[in-house]
């Protein structure tokens, strides 16, 4: 069993968790997942690792509250426990070498970005933030970027904080000012990453990207996670999570990712008239 130390909202749809995993905090690393089991009932579901601190044995994961077994986990409060929980698991973020990297988070996909930020910025890394959001309710992570950063480009869909604007736009002016960069590396929604990398193929920017999105099982056995990488065949949780970015087929993964999209919303479905009844009694 795996204790919750700490629960809080960091928007509407959003929970950040502590929880107190030793071995996991031990070697975890930026860019890696861990599996969790929240009950004996439930299903295993990859969630990449937000943050560990080793001395205190725990590791932070964030996640949105999208599906039956989110829901359920949302459900456990702190000095509860999570049934099973494995990891780290997956290829760390590449870091070492890097003087001048941009990281470009979009949604709860900043989650996975920060630690890599944070990591860069450890190392003596020059690292300029941008992250997107539909609108200013569901911004997360704001502070810590600053923190992470010498350079924080806040972008939403409507302007209600940051700028007006996508990722892209924010990329491509700091690119038009003259800025440098050794690597970009992205994580967020399918469609954003994609847009990101045309952008970077352009200007010829060695690019990186983080392919979460796709893991359902976490071990490569289902191969719910397979994509095609520079022609090859690969699995998101054993071959990655990340790689070079314009050799990813994304108009391939984006369509798998929508494959299961009825039946996952039937199970939240059948979730919410469960607690409805629960709460009833």
């Amino acid at each position: 069993m795996y204790r919750i130390i700490k629960k809080d909202s960091l928007n509407p749809t959003v929970t950040r968790m502590v929880v107190e995993a030793p071995l996991a905090a031990r070697r975890a690393q930026p860019g890696q997942f861990v599996i969790l089991r929240v009950d004996e009932e439930g299903e295993r579901i990859p969630l990449t690792i937000a943050g560990y601190d080793r001395q205190a044995g725990t590791v932070t994961i964030i996640y949105q509250i999208v599906g039956a077994t989110t829901m359920t986990l949302d459900r456990l409060k702190e000095g509860e426990a999570i049934r099973d929980l494995v990891g780290p698991l997956g290829t760390p973020t590449h870091t070492e070498g890097l003087r001048r990297v941009a990281v470009v988070g979009g949604g709860v996909g900043c989650a996975i970005a920060l630690p890599i930020a944070q990591k860069l910025h450890e190392e003596g890394a020059e690292v300029h933030a941008i992250v997107g959001f539909r609108n200013q309710e569901l911004v997360i992570l704001q502070e810590e970027f600053q923190a992470a950063s010498q350079r924080l480009e806040l972008m939403t869909d409507d302007g209600s904080a940051g700028r007006k604007g996508l990722v892209t736009n924010a990329l491509e002016e700091l690119i038009l000012a003259g800025e440098r960069y050794d690597q970009v590396i992205t994580i967020g929604p399918l469609v954003m990453m994609k847009f990101v990398c045309a952008l970077t193929r352009k200007y010829q920017i060695p690019t990186v990207v983080s392919m979460n999105p796709l893991m359902i099982d976490g071990t490569g056995m289902c191969g719910g996670c397979r994509l095609t990488v520079g022609g090859k065949v690969k699995f998101a949780c054993v071959d990655g999570p990340d790689f070079d970015g314009h050799q990813v087929d994304f108009d391939e993964a984006i369509a798998r990712s929508s494959a299961y999209r009825e039946e996952e919303t039937r199970a939240r479905e059948a979730h919410c008239n469960l607690f409805r009844k629960e709460a009833a009694l």
